[in-house]
């Protein structure tokens, strides 16, 4: 998939295995199983101040999934045509965002966390922090 034909369209929100028990639930997720690449990092955004925005930026290679693992948040996609926005609050639900996607994350509710799974290791040359420059990359 090239970065720079991707749209919003092409990020979906998928359902994750969820195991009910009881006891409490739990989703095991499972790299080139449960998502369509190798988890090559992961982290997680806590303890955001109340109207923060994060992200802010695209990747030209690397893909996500984006899980709210606590709490709820606003995820604002943008492929330099259209822009849409979702909502995630569940933790057995996950954003997947492909490449050549600006992303914006916003509303976080208190106490949320933003899990992270990431398709590659932190490489600042993947990253396009500048509007201006995502728009070129995109060609419009």
């Amino acid at each position: 998939m090239e970065a720079e034909k991707t749209s919003i369209e092409n990020c979906q929100v998928v359902d994750l295995p969820k195991i009910h028990n009881p006891a409490g639930n739990i989703t095991p997720i499972i790299g080139e199983v449960d998502l369509p690449f190798a988890i090559e990092r992961v982290y997680y955004l806590y303890d955001v101040p109340g109207g923060e925005t994060r992200g802010g930026h695209a990747h030209k290679h690397l893909q996500q999934y984006l899980v709210a693992a606590g709490g709820s948040f606003d995820v604002v996609l943008f492929d330099g045509k259209d822009k849409k926005t979702i909502s995630l609050n569940r933790p057995y639900f996950a954003l997947h965002i492909v490449p050549g996607i600006w992303r914006e994350l916003k509303n976080f509710s208190s106490g949320s966390i933003c899990l992270v799974l990431a398709s590659h290791k932190y490489e600042e040359s993947d990253y396009i922090r500048d509007i201006h420059e995502f728009r070129n990359f995109k060609k419009l």
